[in-house]
Formats: structure tokens, sequence, C-alpha cells
């Protein structure tokens, strides 16, 4: 019998019955110590957004050791390996970012204690490129054998300024016919189905100055945008959908005895509400404006535009993602809203779903840790996932 008279398993009840999928979850819980120090590996190599490049090598030659077919590294340092199906047909994708929001000359020292890792950017996404390699692994490790084309990608730019360009370049490469999985390494638990819009912007103010005794009472820079920030704080925001702004980063002076001539600050605009969010960006531009006068130049640049995006509840795809939650023991789940790689192919109608691997805290924070336990549940939740997605042959 051809594997074209195969029955083609993408229930996710039935998958996990399988003997091999169920070798596989196993071999999660036994390698636990192994996930970890993968984790560990990726962690150690720097890894800021835009420069990706040390990290990407890294990954590229870790997709060929597994056996992934097709490897290659494009341009922008995104990387990419192939397990093939057993039909032709549309690709899943299965993403992970590998940039962090840390300086290259950043401490990367970790610390474990009590079922706990601690250190920069250890689940985000130190984990989540851990968790892409083990799934690379796995099929080179099970019988597993899908019916669609798995394209397994190590993405860059998702973090800050770097506006998911990388996730840009990989939509652009499968276009609509694929299905996108996006691994974070925490979140385990929450199913992230839809995406919400960010506009960022650079605001630069631009004045005379002086010398802060001759040229007292002149215009300065840094004070007029302390008072933007300040106005920024009374705007009135909605509640649902939830609608936010934050000022990341503020710049700007000379000396402590002069009249800052010139200042700037990032400014970050989200809502999970695409109408909200026009609402906001519009009058927080009217309101940067009114700061303007004849010795005060406002400038307001876009500097990054994650466009929302949304698939509904009862899509397959989510469907199949709250089984798999549900099969590797995890009851309770949390259908959500974020701002992630799924924003770019859930903006352009392609299904898309962004899952965790483990439970974590202080994202963004030097001393942010992961926990290890629910490792295992995380990377078999993804596995029944994309198995069930890509759908697997089961041999007469």
């Amino acid at each position: 019998m051809s594997v074209t008279e195969d029955r083609m398993i993408e229930d996710v009840a039935t998958l996990v019955r399988l003997p091999a999928a169920r070798a596989a979850l196993a071999r999660y819980h036994d390698r636990l110590e192994a996930i970890v120090e993968q984790t560990i590996a990726v962690q150690q190599i720097a890894a800021p957004t835009f420069a990706e490049s040390d990290r990407a090598a890294y990954i590229e030659e870790r997709f060929g050791a597994l056996g992934l077919q097709d490897v290659e590294r494009d341009e922008m340092d995104n990387v990419f390996g192939r397990v093939p199906g057993s039909l032709p047909g549309a690709p899943v994708v299965v993403s992970a970012h590998i940039d962090t929001v840390f300086a290259t000359e950043q401490d990367l020292t970790i610390n474990q204690s009590d079922g706990r890792v601690a250190g920069p950017g250890i689940a985000d996404n130190s984990l989540g490129v851990a968790a892409l390699l083990t799934l690379a692994e796995t099929f080179g490790a099970e019988e597993l054998r899908p019916q669609r084309d798995i394209w397994f990608v190590a993405n860059v730019r998702e973090e800050g300024l770097g506006d998911l360009h990388g996730m840009r370049a990989v939509t652009e490469r499968f276009g609509a016919a694929a299905a996108y999985l996006v691994l974070e390494g925490g979140l385990f638990g929450y199913i992230c189905h839809e995406g919400i819009g960010v506009r960022r912007f650079r605001v630069t103010v631009k004045t005379p100055g002086g010398h802060s005794w001759g040229a007292f009472g002149n215009p300065s820079a840094i004070h007029i945008m302390g008072r933007m920030i300040a106005a920024l704080g009374e705007l009135e925001l909605p509640e649902q959908p939830k609608t936010t702004y934050n000022v990341g980063v503020v710049e700007g002076g000379t000396t402590v005895n002069t009249i800052a001539r010139r200042a700037t600050m990032l400014l970050d605009l989200r809502s999970a509400g695409e109408r909200e969010l026009l609402d906001l960006v519009a009058k927080v531009e009217t309101l940067l404006h009114s700061f303007a006068g004849p010795d005060v130049e406002v400038t307001v640049e876009s500097i990054g535009n994650r466009p929302a995006g949304r698939l509904s509840q009862k899509a397959p795809l989510v469907r199949k993602a709250i089984a798999a939650l549900r099969a590797v023991g995890q009851p309770g789940f949390e259908l959500t809203a974020g701002s992630t790689d799924a924003n770019i192919p859930l903006s352009r109608g392609y299904p898309a779903v962004c899952i965790g691997i483990t439970r974590a805290a202080n994202t963004h924070r030097p001393d942010e840790f992961m926990e290890t336990a629910p490792i295992p549940q995380g990377i078999g939740q993804a596995l029944l996932l994309l198995l069930a997605v890509a759908g697997i042959a089961e041999a007469p």
C-alpha cells in the first residue's frame, strides 16, 4: 500500500495514542536536563536585534546536524530547515525568534535553583529556540511521517525596533497557503490567536538652547519633553479593548549647565482594537505637536508598525492548540492577544497562533527566569499541535 493510501491522522486525541507520539512525549520528560542545557547554550550567544548572526550560525549548524533538509540562512539571518512531507501540499511553518532585547555586552551569567533557571533572555526566547531544535530532533529520532512539509524557522528582528521584519520575510516566502505556529519560551497555557496592533514613534524636540545662566528663560528641549510625557499620562485610555502607551527611551542634552537644544524619546502605543489604536495615534500626534512654537520644533517619526490581526476562536488551528494542551495534562488555558511574530500572518488573514513552552517571569529584565518542570509539557503541546496541523500517515 502506498503512503497516499495510508490513513492520515490530524486529530489530537488519536495522535496521542500512537506509539511514536507517546515515545516522543515520554522522551521530553527523560531529556529535560538536556533541553535545559540546550536552552542555556543558545542563551550564552549574544543576539541583540540586528546583530543575530552568531546565534543564527549556531542554529544553522544545529539544523544540519539534526538532519533537516534544505538548510539555509538568508541575507537577514533567518535560518530555515525542512522535514519533507509524504504528500505534496501547503507547508506548516514552526518558528521561534532568536533575537533578544539585551546588548552584546550584557552579562549573561545563569543562576539555577529550586526548579528555576534565571538569566537575561533565558525564556524570551532562548527556550523557544531550544524547543524548535528539540522538535526538529524528534523527527529524526521518532517514526513520525508528516503529510505536509514542515519548515523549521529561526527568525530575526522580533524585538524592539526590529518591527517583525524577520517574520515579514518568512511570511513573504511561504505565503497564504501555509499555517504558522510561533513558539515563545514563556506563556505556557496561553494560546495567542490575536495580534495586538502596535505603533512606535521617535519624537524629537529642538530648541535654540544656550547657557544655563546667561540664557536662562530660553526653552529647553528636555523640559518640554518632560511636559510632553506628563501630558501623555493625563490621556484617558479605554479599558476595553486594552490600550496602552509607554515612553521607553529618553535621550538629550549636552552637559549639566547647558540648556538642551535637542531631546528625543521612543514612544510605544498599543491596543487590541484597531480603531482604538488609530484614535490613540491621532490624539497623541495632536498632543505632541501642540508643544511646537516659534523657538520649539517638534517632529514625530514613525519607526514601527506591528499590524493587528485575529484568528477566530473557532478556527481549527485554535481548537487543535486547545486539544494539544489538554492532551499533555494542562486542562486550563487562556485564549489571549499579544504582540508576537504571529501578528504578521494574522494581519494578512493567514492561520497562525503563538504558544508557550513554560511559565516565566521578569521578561526583558536581567533577572528573567523560567520554570523547568513544565517544559516537557510545553514541547509536547507544540509537537501534538504540529502533527495535528501537518497530519501524519499511519502505516498500514
